[in-house]
Parts: C-alpha cells; structure tokens; sequence
C-alpha cells in the first residue's frame, strides 16, 4: 500500500511538472519545434549524468548482485514484450503492424520510468533503472528499428548501440563502480546536478508533445485502442504474472516491472517520421498512454504491493 501511495504522490507531481510544460507551449513560451532541441539535451547530457551519477557510490557486493539480476530480469521481461506485442499486433492492417508492434514493446522508461524509479528508490533504484534502459536501447536499435524499417544493416545497429549516450554512460559508470575509482566533488557534484534535470526535463517535454496534439483527430486511429490495451495493460499483467510465478520479490522485480508498464516510448513518433510509418497513430499511442499512466501507474503500483 506505501508504494501505491508514494506512486499516487509522485504521478501527481509529475503531472504538475507535465502541467506546465503544456502551460508554456500554449503560452508560446515554447514552440512545438522547440521539444527536439529540448529532447536532445535530456537524451545527450541530462539522462547520462544522471546515470554516471547513480554509479558514483561504494561498491557493495548485495548492490552490485542486484544490479546483474536486474540485467537478467530486464532481458527477460523486455523479450516477453516483445513476443506478446508480436502476437496482439497481428489482428491490425498489414501497413500498420509493424508500428503497432514497436509503441506496444517499448515504453517510456527514460522520460517517465526514471523520474518515477528515482522519487521512489532514490540513486541506487537509478542505478538498477540503468541496466534496465542499457538492455532496453540495445533492443530498440537491434529488432526495433530493424522490424520498422524492414531492413538489416548490422554497421548501422552496432553504430547506433555504441554511441547511445545512455549505454556510454552505463560503461564509464561501471568502470568507475567495479575499479573504485575515486571521483573529485568537483566533478560528480556537477554531473549530479546536471542529472537531477532530468525530471523536470522529461516531464516538460511530455507537456509539449500533449499541447501540441491534436486529440481528437488522434483518437480515430482504430488501432489506437489497441495498442494502449496491450501496452498499458496487457503487458504489464502478464509481467507481474510471469514474475509472481517464477516467485520473484522485492525491489528489484519491482523497478523492473514499473519500468516495463510506463506508457509508449517517446522515440515512438521519431522512428515513425523516419521510417515513414503512421505518424498520427504513433503520437496518439504516445499521448494518450501517458494520459492513462496517471491513473494507470498508481493502481499498478498497488497490484505490486499485493503480490510481490
């Protein structure tokens, strides 16, 4: 029930911070265009600051044993995701399949997972946030982008997982954990800080990307509906089924579960402009599943509080 509770405060705090962002953008404070350079500066600095951050701790062996079993629960929740989003997305038209299937497998863990896991877990829920987004992007950029584009270019994949600002991150901070390599409060007190925008940041960004959408003209996309009952439902049940089965507790079966039940993933709308998919479907399964997390997160949180 504390969990559930502390997610209810959170979700509303992020909503607040979504508020404003939404605020600004119809107050032409900013403009729509104005999200990518904003997206870029959380993708390229924010997000990998914070990351470097949650490894600059002492190095605990019961830490560090629970940051391996989150890589191996990420992988296989992820993986499960994956299949299941497969098998829902075969009912759509053929041209939409393969964006159905990608806004059902991916969520939204960097912009709304990590605010999220952070306000609940603090530095060392990051850290396992981490790995979770480690094997998540290298998902992403090996079957995702290869299911939307059609096509396999392994230089390009192998390209886009080495200098994924993220994964780069992961590597230098777990140099930096494993070596115990002592960093100057010079240094890690500005990464942290940088780091501690990224909740802001995210939740800003979300607030343009809702005020900028046309919602109405959204939601006649039928396989909309679709995807957000498999993304933000069926999903995250059959995880915490999978879970509650193999007999899985504590906190790191539930960073990794919250993770996997955020709303679409924000790089949903940009791989659908790129590889020239269904860019109305794409943003109303990004806007309209973080519309339903705000009520969606909180209940999960409670279901997670009852069986693991």
């Amino acid at each position: 029930m504390d969990l559930a509770i502390i997610t209810t405060k959170q979700v509303m705090e992020l909503l607040l911070m979504i508020l404003a962002g939404a605020a600004c953008c119809k107050l032409r404070v900013f403009k729509p265009a104005d999200k990518s350079v904003l997206a870029n500066l959380l993708l390229y600095l924010v997000v990998p600051a914070m990351v470097l951050d949650s490894y600059m701790v002492e190095f605990d062996p019961a830490t560090f044993h629970n940051l391996l079993l989150t890589f191996g629960l990420s992988a296989v929740v992820l993986t499960a995701g994956i299949l299941i989003s497969a098998a829902a997305s075969r009912g759509t038209p053929k041209e939409k399949r393969p964006l159905v299937w990608f806004a059902c497998s991916f969520s939204n863990a960097g912009y709304m997972g990590f605010p999220l896991i952070r306000a609940l877990f603090g530095t060392e829920g990051v850290l396992y946030a981490s790995a979770f987004l480690t094997v998540f992007n290298i998902l992403i950029f090996t079957v995702g982008t290869t299911v939307l584009s059609g096509q396999v270019d392994a230089k390009k994949i192998v390209r886009s997982i080495v200098t994924t600002p993220c994964i780069l991150a992961v590597a230098v901070g777990l140099v930096i954990y494993l070596c115990r390599v002592p960093v100057p409060g010079t240094i890690a007190e500005p990464v942290g800080l940088v780091g501690d925008m990224n909740t802001p940041l995210s939740m800003i960004i979300t607030g343009i990307t809702i005020a900028s959408s046309d919602l109405k003209q959204l939601l006649r996309n039928p396989s909309l509906f679709r995807t957000l009952g498999v993304r933000m439902l069926l999903i995250p049940a059959l995880g915490l089924g999978l879970f509650a089965l193999l007999g899985l507790h504590g906190t790191v079966p539930t960073i990794v579960l919250l993770l996997e039940a955020c709303p679409c993933a924000a790089i949903t709308t940009m791989l659908a402009i790129q590889y020239r998919a269904d860019e109305e479907l794409a943003a109303g399964a990004v806007v309209f599943s973080t519309l339903s997390s705000i009520v969606i997160l909180p209940l999960y949180a409670l279901l997670l509080t009852a069986v693991l």
